[in-house]
């Protein structure tokens, strides 16, 4: 009966509706931001998938002279998982950009507290307020939207049928690498989904937040809710959830205004 009820919920992944998002309180003035490029930039995945995917993007960052580190998270708890960014983010020699995809969005929300972490950029991703999880923003489903392919949770895991991976994460991503990342998908904790921000950091910290249109994960107007709520410098770009594999120029240029920010 439990694993029915989890599947009942998280099947809705990409349903709630935009109405589901508490309005709450639009950012405090956050604190002056440096006139110089902001030189670190930490990239956080999230559920599903690992770092690897953030290879393209890495590039073009490392060859415009940023330095880049990329977070490989447990997806076990939230708490494991801002752990291990955080963990990236003391090791940087100055201010950072703070970077989360998907899952990763929840993630940054609150590990972008740390002092080091001067903006915030968030890539069709759950921007979290305080006290929300992924599980209770994708709560109240809104009809009409696809359903993403998410199996009966297995052992506390979560994972997406491979056949129907393709074109639920990745449809826009050639298809033999879509296949790819299917089959190299890691199992994403029942307790990562429920874990809670604390202190959604954007309230203090400006964020840039890049919406992709045909997104079949995370609504694109979910997106726009939460970029909005948060006060995020939005962009939009027809593209899928895994729009870091399939426009990563379009991710790094995103990455570049909140670094170059004035």
């Amino acid at each position: 009966m439990k694993s029915k009820r989890l599947l009942n919920i998280f099947s809705f992944l990409s349903i709630f509706g935009v109405a589901s998002l508490a309005i709450g309180v639009m950012p405090e003035s956050a604190s002056a931001a440096s006139t110089e490029r902001v030189n670190n930039v930490v990239l956080v995945h999230g559920g599903f998938v690992d770092g690897g995917g953030w290879e393209s993007v890495y590039k073009l960052l490392k060859a415009k002279g940023y330095n880049v580190s990329i977070v490989q998270n447990p997806t076990t708890t939230l708490a494991a998982d801002v752990a291990a960014t955080k963990a990236v983010i003391d090791a940087q020699k100055g201010p950072v950009v703070l970077v989360g995809h998907s899952y990763g969005g929840v993630v940054i929300s609150e590990a972008g507290n740390d002092s080091k972490v001067t903006r915030l950029v968030y890539i069709a991703a759950f921007a979290a307020d305080n006290g929300e999880s992924v599980q209770k923003l994708i709560a109240n489903p809104a009809p009409g939207a696809p359903v993403p392919p998410i199996l009966p949770p297995v052992n506390g895991f979560l994972m997406l049928d491979k056949a129907k991976f393709p074109a639920a994460f990745a449809g826009d991503v050639k298809p033999e690498r879509a296949a790819f990342m299917a089959d190299a998908q890691v199992p994403w904790g029942v307790e990562a989904l429920a874990g809670e921000v604390t202190n959604a950091a954007w309230h203090t910290k400006p964020s840039w937040y890049l919406v992709t249109k045909d997104d079949k994960m995370i609504p694109p107007d979910a997106q726009r809710a939460m970029a909005k709520r948060a006060g995020a410098t939005v962009t939009e770009v027809t593209g899928s959830h895994a729009v870091y594999e399939s426009h990563p120029a379009a991710v790094a240029a995103i990455i570049e205004k909140a670094a170059t920010s004035k």
